[in-house]
């Protein structure tokens, strides 16, 4: 599997913190069409949440998302990584990032099976641009990896 880097755009609400919440924002996006790769949710306070989703397309899975208070999350410039699973992946890209001296704003991955799938979010487009050339290098073939 040859690795894959693009640009994605990440939802967030901040929802109430009570049972059935977070099942109400993903029904509705369910209802709409949504076929989700990506989901966090998190607790803020006592009584909220957030919750973060991609990928959202077409205008009936945008207004489900709407719908739930969904909006597109300012300040997230994210990247999405898909690459075969190997020992070393994550410390090999953070330390590339790193070393061309960009700050992570968020990171979230999973490794299923023989894949590995990462979101690193940084807090401004040209550091997420920035990062996607530095991460076709380190990933690449030529790389030794």
């Amino acid at each position: 599997m040859a690795v894959s880097i693009k640009r994605v755009e990440v939802w967030a609400a901040d929802i109430m913190n009570r049972p059935g919440m977070l099942a109400r924002v993903l029904e509705a996006l369910a209802s709409g069409g949504a076929n989700l790769e990506f989901v966090i949710a998190r607790r803020v306070s006592e009584d909220t949440s957030r919750v973060f989703v991609a990928p959202l397309r077409g205008a009936k899975q945008l207004r489900a998302a709407a719908d739930v208070g969904l909006s597109r999350a300012a300040g997230m410039h994210t990247i999405r990584v898909e690459a075969p699973d190997r020992r070393g992946l994550g410390a090999r890209m953070t330390r590339a990032i790193a070393s061309a001296g960009l700050n992570i704003r968020g990171l979230s991955a999973a490794a299923p099976k023989k894949q590995s799938v990462c979101y690193v979010a940084f807090a401004r487009p040209d550091e997420a641009a920035q990062a996607m050339k530095v991460l076709r290098q380190a990933l690449s073939g030529r790389s030794g990896w």
